[in-house]
């Protein structure tokens, strides 16, 4: 399968240093994907039934598994026994853009590879805005590989009803339109142009993830970025994705999902509608509230895993 490379772990570390786990490579049928593992601080006791030891985070559009550093360093730190596993998804950081449909089920075949790869029968799958929509159906489409999903910001709940005739056509593809499409998708995903805060270097050396020059750094370093971007949100269940979310809630598998006061594309309302009955919402934070509010998301999602058993 023809694929484009991503870039270097060397060129990355040269931008945000040492901030990310030791990467390793999966090689898989679409491509190589890079996987990041936080290892458990204490071994797994024999007669630990029900411990939280498998968790892989999902990162969304845009900004790569460094993403969801924080959160997954929080968890980490709290539950002694948990592998904490993030994954570069295809065309972001150090994993590759395959030249096909960015489908649901590219993601699930991604999702799979990496658990069939760490020999998990099952994983407690933490998803963050697209990632939370592609954990969703996964969870739809293979609910034995999911112990429980945390949906974080999910995307799905964006009508195409709501854009105007041209930018539909957008979404569609067609001759002359793919230069238009990728000014209107990056424009309408970063909601403006993009703006990479000026003492971003400074904060990386802090050990802060400043996600402006995460997401500066790949459309200017991996060649496939705006082109699996584009894919995704034509193809990947950014837009009207609630028929896999009711399939997800159908399943049984125990879900939280955590929502953003001011988030815009996704309400408690859109979430009852499709079955998605147990969630919570964090005052006075939007759609980045994965990073904004990083204790209060590890505070809810901790509680949620220790009710589990």
């Amino acid at each position: 399968m023809q694929s484009i490379s991503a870039p270097s772990e060397s060129a990355f570390i040269a931008a945000f240093g040492h901030l990310m786990p030791q990467v390793s490579f999966l090689q898989t049928k679409y491509g190589r994907v890079a996987v990041y593992e936080l290892l458990p601080s204490s071994p797994l006791p024999a007669d630990a039934t029900g411990a939280i030891s498998r968790v892989l985070f999902v990162h969304g559009i845009q900004t790569s598994a460094i993403g969801l550093l924080p959160l997954a360093s929080a968890l980490s730190s709290r539950f002694p026994y948990a592998k904490c596993v993030l994954v570069d998804l295809w065309g972001h950081g150090l994993t590759d853009t395959p030249f096909v449909a960015h489908d649901a089920t590219l993601f699930h075949s991604l999702l799979e590879s990496v658990m069939v790869h760490l020999e998990w029968e099952n994983a407690h799958l933490v998803g963050f805005s697209f990632g939370a929509s592609a954990t969703a159906s996964f969870v739809a489409a293979k609910p034995e590989r999911v112990a429980s999903m945390t949906l974080v910001a999910p995307a799905g709940f964006i009508r195409q009803g709501q854009f105007e005739e041209l930018h539909r056509s957008y979404l569609r593809g067609g001759e002359g339109t793919e230069e238009s499409a990728k000014e209107w998708i990056l424009h309408l995903l970063e909601g403006g142009d993009l703006v990479v805060p000026s003492d971003w270097k400074e904060r990386v050396d802090r050990g802060e993830v400043v996600a402006e020059a995460v997401r500066d750094w790949q459309m200017k370093n991996h060649d496939g970025h705006v082109a699996s971007v584009v894919a995704i949100f034509r193809d990947g269940g950014v837009l009207d994705n609630d028929d896999e979310f009711l399939k997800a809630a159908k399943t049984g598998v125990r879900h939280l999902c955590i929502l953003g006061e001011l988030d815009d594309i996704v309400s408690g309302q859109d979430l009852l509608r499709v079955g998605m009955n147990n969630y919570v919402v964090v005052p006075q934070s939007g759609h980045a509230v994965v990073r904004e509010k990083v204790l209060e998301v590890a505070d809810l999602i901790e509680d949620f895993w220790k009710k589990l058993n």
